[in-house]
């Protein structure tokens, strides 16, 4: 069933999402000093690109600069990310079909807004939410 969910977001959603993020990232590797924020775009186009059978866990050991960091993302892309996923979210509940898509699409928003200090994981990993 995740495969199947996998794809049909892929095709609606998934592309242009992953796009958003792949421009962001470039955009940030650009401007040599914000390159932590593009590694961390890339990571989550990744994420944007498959995201069922995936989640995100915040890192309790993350410190005072991914907040500082994830303050500056949220100002300068975070907003507009979190924007498009609004977007994208209203037509996939307009059908029976895209109900889950756009829940995934709406669990995608935290982490548009807030990247640093998060692990993208499987969720049939049970180690992975414990480990450091």
């Amino acid at each position: 069933m995740r495969t199947l969910l996998n794809v049909i977001w892929l095709v609606f959603a998934g592309v242009w999402l992953a796009l958003g993020y792949v421009v962001a990232g470039v955009v940030c590797c650009v401007l040599i000093i914000t390159i932590p924020f593009g590694i961390a775009s890339f990571r989550i186009a990744a994420y944007a690109l498959w995201p069922f059978g995936r989640t995100v866990v915040r890192d309790p050991d993350a410190g005072c600069l991914s907040t500082v960091g994830n303050v500056i993302w949220c100002v300068v892309a975070g907003i507009w990310l979190a924007i498009g996923h609004v977007l994208t979210s209203i037509p996939l509940f307009l059908s029976i079909v895209g109900i889950p898509l756009g829940i995934a699409n709406i669990k995608l928003i935290s982490v548009s807004l807030l990247p640093l200090g998060a692990r993208i994981v499987d969720v049939d990993d049970p180690e992975a939410f414990y480990r450091r």
